[in-house]
């Protein structure tokens, strides 16, 4: 490969440039998209706009109640009534977490969507879950739902494996049957295309969809079919030149301009099999498809799914504000998420309770400088949770200054410094040189020692208080 070679000019400065229009800091980092993408399909290049992506109006919708509860112990009545409270003031006035759904099946399932409707919420609105069987919309009826997911598995492996149906054909007569019962019902259905990155799409999902939107052509606006791509096993890829079915940017070109399926009328739904969940969610949104389908911490089937949490920071990032987001609920969340029982790995992104705590020293001195240098974006303000030093051997007079001046809550001039701190420095050294320690320092242990070290802050900020 030739390789362009140029001379590049070195910008000298006295004063730092931030960067501060991509990194904010009260922010997550923004996600500035400039210029089409091209793409083939077909043989053809076709042109997807990115920077539309700012002015549609993407959402996210929540499965933490269905698929989310196909990984864990039931959740009780009271627990989803108040993880249901808590997404609604994630969601904001905007509705970005726009829907959730339920279970309809047995009686405690039928209180919680009472229970969690008597709150008042305008959303997360709540949807039901059903097979695709036509005596299934009784329980939706009966419930006053205006909308329901039904699955409609759309691969071979299911179609013929699975729902042992003896054609294609004769899958999509049974689907489209139940179609008609919920538009009989009044309720508007969303299908669920499970299995659609190892479906056959030409020769089934297409026709399939075709015949979905020409029924919705007869049926009022306000019922017309939703398309969820089911991504069941995680086969889904964002990358450009990838092939059908486990292309998402062709399996969203294909049903949105080629079937006519609009845009709000698209949502994604994945697995994280390949640790491809997060970046598939967001491609959806960039290709087309307005909904991106999670669950609270990516609890699911299997791997499970798409984290909600991070759906909200990669909306936020794209969209360029908060727009009435409560970021401050992602942590009630998973404090909450902790107590019942719910296993949060410490290093997990935003929720984790490690997740923005150093331990090198290093790391530790430029915390003390600057936040921004090792804090990814103010966590205390949108989350609740300032950057925290652990005390380790590895940790120095910077990392003991840094938890000294956090856990006495002391900002600017009134922070110590690490000359300050040796006697406390000296000592967490000792544990490891002197006694052979080989793991953290606890919190506990720090205290104790702070309120030895610092008896007048102790004083002044823990025994009076400030």
């Amino acid at each position: 490969m030739n390789k362009e070679t140029k001379t590049h000019r070195l910008v000298d400065r006295r004063e730092p440039n931030l960067i501060e229009d991509i990194f904010p800091h009260d922010l997550p980092p923004l996600i500035r998209l400039r210029g089409p993408m091209v793409e083939y399909i077909d043989g053809k290049a076709v042109e997807f706009d990115f920077g539309a992506v700012k002015d549609r109006d993407i959402c996210i919708t929540d499965t933490t109640f269905r698929d989310g509860q196909q990984a864990r112990p039931p959740y009780t009545i009271e627990q989803m009534v108040h993880i249901y409270d808590l997404l609604s003031r994630l969601s904001g006035p905007k509705g970005v977490v726009r829907q959730t759904e339920f279970f309809l099946y047995t009686k405690n399932d039928r209180e919680t969507l009472d229970r969690c409707r008597e709150l008042g919420h305008k959303y997360p609105e709540c949807t039901g879950w059903i097979r695709a069987v036509k005596g299934d919309f009784r329980l939706v009826r009966e419930a006053g739902l205006r909308e329901t997911g039904m699955l409609t598995s759309c691969s071979d492996y299911h179609i013929f494996q699975k729902l042992k149906f003896r054609s294609r054909k004769e899958c999509i007569d049974s689907y489209c049957e139940v179609v008609d019962a919920a538009f009989e019902a009044g309720v508007r259905p969303r299908c669920h295309m499970e299995d659609i990155t190892r479906a056959d799409i030409d020769g089934f999902v297409l026709p399939f969809v075709d015949r979905l939107m020409e029924m919705s052509r007869q049926a009022p606006e306000e019922l017309s079919v939703k398309i969820r791509l089911c991504d069941t096993m995680g086969f889904g890829v964002s990358y450009p030149g990838a092939e059908l079915p486990r292309s998402i940017p062709k399996l969203i070109y294909k049903l949105n301009r080629e079937c006519g399926v609009p845009s709000d009328r698209l949502e994604w739904h994945g697995h994280n099999d390949f640790h491809k969940v997060h970046v598939n969610g967001g491609t959806a949104w960039l290709y087309g498809c307005d909904f991106v389908n999670t669950t609270l911490f990516g609890f699911g089937e299997r791997t499970g799914n798409p984290p909600l949490e991070g759906a909200i920071m990669e909306y936020i990032a794209l969209k360029g504000g908060l727009f009435g987001i409560d970021t401050l609920a992602i942590t009630e969340l998973a404090d909450y998420m902790r107590s019942i029982g719910l296993p949060i790995p410490d290093n997990y992104p935003f929720a984790g309770r490690a997740f923005n705590t150093t331990r090198a020293g290093i790391h530790a001195g430029g915390l003390r400088q600057d936040e921004r240098i090792y804090n990814i974006f103010d966590t205390e303000k949108l989350l609740g949770r300032p950057p925290r030093v652990a005390i380790t051997d590895k940790s120095g007079a910077d990392g003991v200054a840094h938890w000294v001046n956090e856990f006495f809550g002391l900002k600017g001039d009134d922070r110590i410094n690490k000359i300050r701190v040796h006697k406390l420095a000296r000592w967490v050294i000792d544990q490891y040189d002197q006694e052979g320690r080989l793991t953290a320092i606890s919190d506990q242990e720090l205290e104790a020692k702070a309120k030895e070290f610092f008896p007048d802050y102790w004083e002044k900020y823990k025994a009076g208080g400030k």
